[in-house]
């Protein structure tokens, strides 16, 4: 389920998702604009449709790792490039 496995999709593991959301987070966005924009950016890349409760699995796991904060709605990273 974090890493892509012969019976999970490499475009669907945790960690390619995460990836995908981190890119979207340059700066700090509610989870609906970041879903949308997730959403966007993986139907310009012709990629499989993600489902909501597997957006919200990969903003879980990348909380639980440190790796994004919410605060007063707004999902930003910890660490900044």
């Amino acid at each position: 389920m974090i890493l892509p496995t012969k019976h999970l999709q490499q475009d669907k593991a945790l960690l390619k998702v995460g990836a995908d959301i981190l890119s979207e987070l340059s700066d700090g966005r509610s989870a609906s604009e970041l879903w949308e924009s997730l959403k966007r950016r993986r139907a310009e890349q012709a990629l499989p449709t993600l489902q909501y409760d597997w957006f919200v699995l990969t903003l879980s796991f990348l909380f639980s790792i440190n790796v994004i904060n919410l605060q007063e709605g707004v999902i930003s990273r910890v660490f900044q490039k």
